[in-house]
């Protein structure tokens, strides 16, 4: 137990995480002052103390703190790092036409996002809620499955990173984690919206009384919005919804893995992950929040999942927490959030949307991800099937895709055959490219709440 002579404890000396600890300090002593404070607030029913059960306004309140936070935070870590010499290491200058130079940014960034989603999710949110402590619990896993990656590149100068097969087995047993915590947990449950009456011209969603573990999830362009992974084993019979359930634990693996990696892909410009990531995460927000009130789920026509409100909690926290890191991340950025964060806010999107059964609206929220990683591994393949037969071709000027319109006619491999060489024409600044995907994104946002109406 520390004294208040002994508080905080004096800063370690050693290693890269002991060296950003002493940062965190303040926020522990607040995080300890304030939820003592609240709980007094409750306890004597001091007049406004009740504005606390009002999801809005802890969300809201959640966007403040995240947003404060990552710039208070922010500048601090940058000037951690860069005493540290800690940053970016010698690249290719030629990646950037504009000549830019980037070397010795401070990078692991990620860092920042986290603390400033965690410390007001944890201020605010109810942490006896299974979804907050699914998100938290992401959180950190993916947090620190990013910091060991960029940790091996920026100290151990390797440029490959943490291997492969080791980043995609984090992400697996995460992944697997998550569809058994949903699968198992009690509080995990549902309602499901199997009964439609029409009144007139209008149509009423009737909802069981009881809420239930279910197999369920949303997909559009249908008349029902539903689909059962259980029908896909309509042929097991009394086993199809074990069976069912094994397949959602899959896709809840592959969503989760996809998400991440896609996001991972995305951060290659100043501002673009972070600038992509808020848009899908309040989409996800306003899915989470409206799956918690049964009228707005009825007129949606999808399921309703009692306790995802706290969900919102999370989401603000995390959109103010990444609008706070553009501060430093907008072009030309200051700070590189890295895998760190990449993989953070990935992992926490694809979770997210499988603990709201909307993880199928994924592909068509998360377009942008979704293109970055076909770019890589539709260029990929191509490029291996002609080396076998003497040639070098590839489809793009360069991937992920966000880099090829940035690529000029004469940063192509003279050695290699383009297929799209003539797209797109020239070369765009860094920052045109970056708010022209985050135009995108919000195309495919809108188009995803869309999608739950057209049937």
């Amino acid at each position: 137990m520390y004294t208040q002579s002994t508080w905080p404890p004096s800063p370690p000396l050693y290693g890269v995480y002991l060296n950003i600890i002493p940062l965190f300090y303040p926020l522990l002593y607040q995080l300890y002052m304030l939820y003592y404070l609240f709980r007094c607030l409750e306890s004597y029913g001091i007049p406004g103390s009740a504005m606390w059960s009002f999801i809005s306004f802890r969300s809201l309140l959640a966007l403040i703190f995240g947003l404060l936070i990552s710039m208070w935070f922010g500048e601090k870590y940058i000037k951690r790092m860069r005493r540290m010499h800690i940053g970016e290491t010698a690249r290719d200058a030629s990646i950037d036409p504009f000549g830019l130079g980037k070397v010795g940014v401070p990078s692991m960034g990620g860092i920042i996002i986290i603390v400033a989603t965690l410390v007001p999710v944890i201020l605010l949110g109810r942490l006896r809620n299974i979804y907050l402590l699914i998100m938290i619990v992401t959180t950190i896993w993916f947090g620190a499955l990013g910091f060991l990656d960029d940790y091996i590149k920026i100290f151990k100068k390797n440029k490959e990173g943490l291997a492969g097969r080791w980043k995609l087995l984090g992400q697996a047993l995460m992944g697997l984690a998550v569809g058994l915590t949903l699968y198992l947990s009690p509080d995990a449950v549902i309602r499901e919206n199997i009964e439609t009456q029409r009144v007139g011209q209008t149509t009423e969603v009737v909802y069981k009384s009881e809420a239930v573990k279910s197999t369920k999830t949303t997909i559009p362009f249908v008349k029902n919005n539903d689909f059962d992974y259980a029908s896909l084993a309509s042929w097991a019979g009394t086993h199809k919804q074990a069976i069912g359930w094994g397949i959602f634990v899959l896709m809840v693996l592959l969503v989760i893995t996809s998400v991440s990696n896609g996001a991972n892909l995305n951060d290659g410009m100043d501002g673009m992950a972070a600038g992509n990531s808020a848009i899908i995460c309040i989409v996800l927000g306003i899915l989470a929040y409206v799956s918690s009130h049964i009228e707005f789920a009825g007129y949606l026509n999808i399921m309703y999942v009692p306790g995802s409100q706290e969900l919102v909690v999370f989401v603000c926290a995390m959109v103010g927490a990444l609008i706070g890191f553009l501060w430093y991340n907008a072009y030309p950025a200051q700070v590189f959030m890295g895998d760190t964060g990449s993989l953070a806010i990935g992992g926490t999107i694809g979770v997210m949307a499988c603990i709201i059964h909307k993880e199928l609206l994924i592909p068509l929220l998360c377009g942008v991800f979704l293109f970055e990683s076909l770019s890589v591994i539709i260029q990929t393949q191509v490029f291996k099937f002609y080396r076998h037969r003497g040639r070098r071709v590839r489809v793009f000027k360069s991937t992920p895709i966000h880099d090829a319109f940035r690529r000029l006619d004469s940063q192509l491999d003279p050695t290699s055959t383009y297929i799209l060489r003539g797209w797109p024409k020239g070369a765009w600044h860094e920052s045109k490219i970056t708010v022209r995907f985050w135009i995108t994104t919000i195309l495919l946002a809108a188009l995803t709440i869309i999608t739950l109406k057209i049937r």
